[in-house]
Parts: C-alpha cells; structure tokens; sequence
C-alpha cells in the first residue's frame, strides 16, 4: 500500500537572494520497500547555508540540485517498513532524505543512531554542523591554550560549536553576530567578548575586543569580517575558511579583501575545506563532542519551523539572520 509523502522540489534557480517562488510542493505516492529496502518517516530535517551553492547549475563538489526534482538534506527518521534485517521498524535513523516527509531507500543508504540526545543533535552539534566546526577548527586551526579566536557567524550551528570547543580548548573567544539576543547566548556559553556587526564599525569593535590581536579565526562570513580579521591577525595566524554567507546570494562576484598583502607578511595560513576531508577524524569526533554534550559542557540552541511545507521560509532565514543555533524543519 503505497505512503502519501509531501516533499519540497526546486521550481526554479534563484538569481541572487532566493525567494519563496523557486520552491513548489508536491505529494507523491512511496511505494512499499523491496528487498533490502526501508520505508522511513522523517522526524527533523537540516537546512543549510551550503545547500544555497546546489540551487546554481555549475560544477562544484557536489552535484547540483535539479529543477523539479526534491532538494536534499540531511534528516532524522523512523522506520516504518523494514525488508532490511539490519533495521527494525522504530529505529532511528539519519539519512541524505531531508526536504521530504518520508521516503524508501536502500538500507545501505542509513546510519542508525543511537539514543541518549534528542534526535534532532544527530543534525546539529552531534551531525554534520557539529563535525564541521570540531574537525576544521582542530586541524587547520591548531589551538593552543591561550590562543586569541574570532568567530564570525557565531550564534549558527557552527560558530557556536566553535566557540564552545575553543573555550574548553583553553582560549579566549571573540565572538560576532547581528543582535544582542544572540550576543547574549554567546556569553550564556561562555564566550570572553562580543561584537554587534551591525552596530559602530567592525575594525573599531573587534580591536577593542582582541587588542593584542587574533590567532585563529573561523570565517563563516567573508566579507568585512574577513577584512577586519586580517587587519587584527598576529604573525602566523591560522584562518579556517568555512563559508562566506555575506557573498552567497551576489549577483556578481564581490570584490576581495583590500588586504590581503598581509597573508605574505604576517605569514598567514589560509584553508579552506569541505567537512568530509576530515572523514578520518568522524570517531574522534562522536566520542569527545558526544560526551562533552552528554556531561552538559557543549550547549546548542535550535530554531524550529513546522512542517514540510514551512521548509524554503526556514532556508531562506538563514541569510536574513533569522536563526539562533541550528535553523530545523520539525516533521513528525
């Protein structure tokens, strides 16, 4: 007997900020599983920052998104039908699937997931929001205790990660985001100091707040802040690159940071990455942030829209700074 699904595709590709009209939704009939198939219900979908790079039609390091097809995402279900001995109906389980209500697909194409956190983790500080900001900022950012850090887009999924596992890495967190009810958050967490971006002028504010300057930063932004990080960055500072939401939506290209002769001079390490080059560290990963979120030493805040329908509104808000902590699509 086949599931009714309802699911969000792509109607067409935005020409700079997205807007609700580039998404439709659809029902769709789910046919029962076959052999070595699973019949999923999806609890929680992610929306991301990155997925905005899947909705333009040019090569990148993912395929992109089609145009009438489903968008894709990282999800949170349970099964419903199992013909896979390796699941039983009620497991847990994360998959690729998100933007949909349920689907079948390949018990090879599932990770079942343990209990002991709301499932909703296993997409943010636990999933793959939370391996971003542990692998990237240990391996490209080095830190050392007593190490000078500033985050950008500190109150997302990522920054916030960042700044907690600074923090219990022995370093001083300089900390940006947009209102002070984010800024707030930040120091609930534990964060030395604060920048409002959008009030006074960046340089000013983030030499106050790091006058010796920085050692590492984590770009979650480009832009300004960018800028700004290379005028305050000590010699042999290590830069992680991990988005530039302020240049996403960019009809044309913006132009690069005026400064960036200081690379040479100060000696700066610059990288980016994708999350998956550190696959080799993914154990590492679930058992120390794991047991730091289970001894309550990590913190994470969600913003929550409800249903499928509610899921373009929760993506485009992330370019408008609509969400503190991880930007989640309730399902079930």
């Amino acid at each position: 007997m086949a599931t009714k699904s309802r699911e969000v595709r792509l109607k067409s590709r935005p020409v700079g900020m997205p807007e609700a009209s580039n998404f439709e939704v659809a029902t769709v009939d789910i046919a029962d599983p076959g052999d070595g198939e699973v019949l999923v219900r999806n609890q929680w979908m992610s929306v991301d920052p990155y997925m905005r790079g899947r909705m333009y039609d040019r090569p990148s390091y993912v395929p992109p998104f089609q145009i009438g097809q489903p968008l894709q995402g990282g999800a949170v279900g349970t099964v419903v039908k199992s013909n896979d001995p390796k699941f039983a109906v009620g497991d847990l389980v994360e998959s690729f699937n998100g933007w949909r209500e349920a689907y079948v697909s390949p018990g090879s194409g599932l990770t079942k997931l343990p209990g002991g956190v709301p499932p909703q983790a296993y997409l943010g500080i636990l999933g793959m929001p939370g391996m971003t900001a542990y692998t990237s900022f240990h391996r490209i950012g080095e830190p050392k205790a007593g190490d000078v850090v500033f985050v950008s887009g500190a109150a997302g999924a990522v920054g916030s990660a960042v700044c907690q596992i600074a923090k219990l890495r022995g370093c001083t967190v300089v900390a940006s985001a947009g209102t002070d009810e984010k800024l707030e958050w930040l120091k609930s967490v534990g964060v030395d100091a604060t920048v409002n971006y959008k009030k006074g002028n960046l340089l000013d504010n983030v030499k106050a707040a790091a006058p010796k300057g920085i050692d590492i930063y984590f770009d979650n932004v480009g832009g300004d802040h960018l800028e700004v990080a290379l005028e305050v960055a000590r010699p042999f500072a290590r830069f992680i690159e991990c988005g530039m939401i302020s240049i996403y939506n960019d009809k044309e290209p913006a132009p690069g940071p005026r400064n960036m002769s200081y690379v040479v001079g100060k000696r700066i390490k610059m990288q980016g990455f994708i999350v998956s080059d550190f696959a080799d560290m993914r154990d590492q990963f679930y058992a120390e942030m794991g047991g730091w979120v289970r001894e309550g030493k990590i913190k994470w805040e969600e913003t929550v829209e409800n249903g499928v329908e509610n899921a373009p509104k929760a993506f485009l808000n992330l370019f408008s700074g609509g969400n503190t902590g991880k930007m989640l699509v309730k399902l079930g």
